[in-house]
């Protein structure tokens, strides 16, 4: 016992470790899971953001071509110009004019503001050159700053004359520091050479950033070979002002992106802000700075990306891949945590259901040995297995006489019939029933009833069929008996039912011989008291005629009454006649004979359309009349007469009829009394009637299988309900 319950123990363990072994394998999945998708992220995260680097290098150099190219075509412009002043002793200003205009300056270079020529010359050619230009029609030309310097670099001419480039002229450039260094280093290097930052004098004091490009002129064919001679041959400078701003929007339309960018000119000890993007400080993926040589000036051109998604848009959809992969190493991992658990949950259920399908073969085992009813467990072959106590009861035979052998070798001592019953049952391969009777080992004979019920084979000995067999001896002589009280009382319902028809015809004899019998006094005092009333009543005092009158009135109302007996009597006895009647259209028709013949009160009346219903036509039409009667009655009174014929849902879904009025209405205290023949409860001088109406109603209503009920209350109305049954035959 002690080793089972040992294995037992070992058993469970056994799951136990098993699950907790899952678990973890779930969580190294997780992170084995995790681990490759972040790898693989990081991988292709750094490999998109060399290629969007190396991209964005690229992208800068182009834009750093754009700008120089577009400098180099300024210098082109310069050549051009200084080689036209070069090949002349002075240039004049329509020649200048005319050069300038097939430049078409503002169409090609939006930042260009002209193309000029300054004049280099000593205080004595200084006054030359106001003559010069005095001649040339320029008017007084005057040179500013005034003062006497050594050298003067004054603008003789700027194209195309704009009223800024107008006011720019004879202003001397080589008296400004920024512009003379410039103009020096063209003088003496003989090339051309680009201004620092300055404030173009065009601008009028706007802090605009702006650059000169100058280009020596020298007299004589070929340009001198040393400064000395070169300060002696020069004659000026060919000039070209531009906005930085303009110049650098202008170069790289079409090519720019989301980068940001920075010129510095770092030629001097404190470098200078030429160009700057706005927001170029906030947060940047990439930043790269190429060094530019432009004309004698050293430019750092700072490039920088932007924020990180749109200088790496990649990353993006790498971060949703990273998401989704930490989403799916989730789900595998939810996956592997969830078959760890049904794992061990399944195992638990195996044990459970181990030891609940031993529990239920105990539990049967033992309900089949103490079932009350009569078991038995037969082979294949229709021999007996195993039997309960019940069974060996009933047969009168003890367990060990039974194993073994064939179940029918105990039905062998009932009759023929009974046994071949039980055969058949046993041998039907289905579930079979069988009542039969069996001679007990004692001799009494019982009546049992046989349940044979197949079982799934499981091979030879196993058990193939389980037998049923219950005592049902006391239930056989009770429905012996039962049968036994049905015929006598199907006599006994007969000879009543022959009584009842007897009955019957004695009642319908009487009224007839009421009817006739109390009708011939009554036509005899209501005859002879007209005559008195005619021939007599002046003999007669006004008491006399007045007795005389209530005599014939209260012959009247026998009357009344006698012939309301008889229609009450008679609703009773004829034979129903059920048909499909429209009762909306019968409704109608009672109202339209009660508009006729009581003319002097109209109520209102509504009548529900599309009512129908199966019964007698007359019995309802009768019962329409007196229904709506008494509502068309007792609304006399009332100062707005309504009367309403309607439907509606019932108990049970039938249709439940009514008739509502808002006239005198009654005492619900006393509702029972209002279907008793002769009970009224309104006094005859209040409203006339012989208390039948009702009564007539409910035996209407009744026989076709229905109920009447009535509410309402004193000065409110009354409202009478109905039902009548789908098939009066039934009902009946």
């Amino acid at each position: 016992m002690e080793d089972a319950k040992q294995n037992a123990g070992h058993s469970a363990a056994r799951p136990q470790a098993r699950w907790w072994a899952g678990y973890p394998f779930a969580v190294l999945v997780l992170l084995i899971a995790l681990g490759l998708v972040v790898g693989v992220w990081k991988d292709w995260r750094e490999r998109e953001l060399a290629q969007a680097r190396e991209q964005f290098g690229q992208h800068a150099g182009r834009i750093a071509d754009l700008i120089q190219q577009r400098l180099d075509e300024y210098e082109l412009t310069l050549r051009g110009g200084a080689a036209m002043v070069a090949a002349v002793q002075w240039p004049a200003p329509a020649h200048w004019h005319s050069y300038v205009s097939g430049l078409s300056l503002a169409t090609r270079y939006p930042a260009v503001l002209g193309l000029g020529f300054a004049a280099y010359v000593d205080p004595p050619g200084l006054a030359r050159l106001q003559l010069l230009m005095r001649d040339a029609g320029a008017g007084h030309y005057t040179v500013r700053p005034p003062g006497v310097r050594p050298a003067y670099g004054p603008i003789v001419y700027l194209e195309p004359t704009t009223p800024d480039n107008r006011l720019v002229i004879g202003y001397d450039m080589y008296s400004e520091p920024v512009r003379h260094a410039a103009m020096l280093a063209a003088l003496e290097s003989g090339r051309t050479r680009l201004s620092g930052m300055i404030h173009l004098l065009q601008d009028r004091g706007r802090r605009i950033p702006g650059l000169l490009l100058y280009h020596p002129v020298y007299a004589g064919d070929l340009p001198p070979q040393t400064v000395a001679a070169r300060r002696a041959a020069m004659k000026g400078w060919v000039y070209l002002p531009f906005r930085v701003h303009t110049m650098v929007q202008a170069a790289t339309a079409g090519a720019r992106g989301s980068e940001r960018l920075r010129i510095v000119d770092v030629s001097d000890a404190a470098p200078q802000v030429l160009y700057e993007d706005p927001g170029i400080d906030t947060d940047n993926a990439f930043a790269l700075s190429l060094p530019l040589e432009v004309d004698g000036r050293r430019w750092r051109l700072d490039f920088y990306s932007g924020p990180m998604a749109s200088a790496v848009p990649g990353l993006t959809s790498l971060n949703w891949l990273l998401a989704a992969g930490i989403a799916i190493s989730l789900l595998l991992f939810a996956i592997v945590w969830s078959l760890a658990g049904t794992q061990a949950r399944a195992q638990r259920i195996a044990s459970a259901m181990t030891a609940s399908l031993r529990r239920s073969e105990e539990r049967f085992r033992t309900a089949i040995q103490h079932s009350p009813i009569g078991k038995a467990l037969l082979d294949a072959q229709g021999r007996v297995l195993e039997v309960n106590e019940a069974f060996e009861r009933l047969v009168g035979r003890p367990a060990p006489q039974l194993l073994g052998h064939p179940l029918a070798g105990v039905l062998a001592g009932a009759d023929p019939h009974s046994r071949e019953a039980a055969l058949q049952a046993l041998a039907a391969g289905t579930v079979a029933r069988a009542t039969v009777a069996l001679r007990r080992a004692d001799g009494d004979l019982r009546h049992v009833q046989l349940v044979a019920a197949p079982l799934p084979g499981r091979g030879e000995g196993e058990a193939a069929q389980l037998v049923q067999v219950d005592d049902i001896t006391d239930r056989v002589r009770a429905e012996q008996e039962v049968q036994a009280l049905n015929r006598s009382l199907e006599a006994r319902v007969a000879a009543r039912t022959r009584a009842l028809r007897e009955a019957n015809r004695e009642l319908e004899s009487f009224a007839y011989s009421v009817s006739h019998d109390l009708r011939a006094p009554l036509r005899a005092i209501e005859g002879f008291s007209r005559i008195l009333m005619e021939k007599q009543a002046a003999a007669l005092d006004a008491s006399g005629r007045d007795y005389l009158q209530r005599v014939r009135n209260a012959t009247a109302r026998m009357g009344e009454l006698i012939e309301a007996l008889l229609k009450l009597s008679r609703i009773g006895r004829g034979e129903l006649k059920p048909e499909d009647v429209d009762l909306s259209a019968l409704a109608a028709d009672v109202v339209a004979g009660l508009r006729e013949s009581r003319p002097g009160h109209a109520p209102e009346v509504a009548i529900q359309p599309g009512l129908h219903a199966q019964g007698d036509r007359a019995l309802l039409r009768n019962l329409l009349d007196n229904l709506l009667g008494n509502a068309w009655k007792f609304t006399r009174d009332a100062a707005t007469p309504r009367i309403v014929f309607g439907a509606e849902r019932g108990p049970g879904g039938l249709p439940e009829f009514f008739v509502r009025d808002n006239g005198a209405g009654f005492d619900p205290a006393y509702a029972d009394k209002l279907f008793q023949p002769f009970q009224r409860l309104h006094s005859q001088d209040q409203f006339e009637g012989h208390g039948i109406g009702l009564a007539s109603v409910k035996r209407i209503v009744e026989r076709h299988g229905g109920h009447i009920r009535a509410e309402g209350a004193p000065g409110q109305g009354a409202t009478f309900f109905f039902t009548l049954a789908p098939d009066p035959h039934d009902a009946h």
